[in-house]
């Protein structure tokens, strides 16, 4: 069964099965999202259960013309832009929450194919983790739904409302600005840091 499938199943029936399938194949990959956008792992669990709530409240506004994934992006992605703006410092409190951790949850910390591979320890994720955190908002979600959820910048741009090109803007100036930060802190360990900073497809530091 298609995403799609059992959403359909969930808009005309009602069919809690359907709506399981939906849980079960996305809420791994929305709590990831919700909590390397806010930098709050618990928060994060609530974001992504309210994610699933409002999929589920809107289910008769499903277009099956329209991609579930997409959809359940688009509506994380705005309850944490809620919740930044909630808290109303833009992040800075996650952030300290961040630095006092000796280290992170499992599947925040070095995962194959993620911009923080090649960092040895939490330490080191850790301020990568803080580099992302910095980020301005409207850019956070491009390097997140790029290089660690593997969209294609057409989906991203349909994901955020905005225009392709933007997205790859987005990215370009996101990717120097992490690159302005982390260069520096890596320079002296990973000599070619710079280098694997500018190039997404680096083996050395992805980002």
């Amino acid at each position: 069964m298609t995403d799609e499938q059992a959403m359909w199943r969930v808009q005309t029936q009602d069919d809690p099965e359907a709506f399981t399938h939906l849980v079960h194949r996305w809420r791994d990959a929305i709590h990831r999202l919700c909590a390397r956008m806010t930098g709050d792992e618990h928060r994060a669990e609530d974001l992504a259960q309210e994610a699933f709530t409002r999929l589920y409240a809107r289910r008769k506004e499903w277009q099956p013309a329209a991609k579930i994934s997409t959809w359940l992006w688009r509506v994380a992605v705005n309850l944490c832009h809620d919740e930044l703006r909630r808290r109303g410092r833009r992040g800075e409190t996650s952030l300290e929450q961040v630095e006092e951790e000796a280290e992170l949850p499992a599947h925040l910390a070095v995962v194959e194919g993620t911009p923080d591979e090649s960092l040895a320890d939490a330490d080191r994720a850790v301020i990568v983790r803080q580099a992302l955190m910095r980020l301005p908002e409207t850019h956070r979600p491009v390097v997140i739904l790029k290089h660690y959820e593997g969209l294609k910048f057409r989906e991203i741009a349909e994901v955020l409302g905005i225009p392709e090109g933007t997205a790859k803007s987005r990215m370009f100036e996101a990717l120097g600005m992490l690159n302005r930060r982390l260069a520096p802190k890596f320079k002296d360990e990973y000599p070619g840091a710079q280098d694997a900073l500018a190039n997404p497809r680096s083996r050395r530091m992805r980002l």
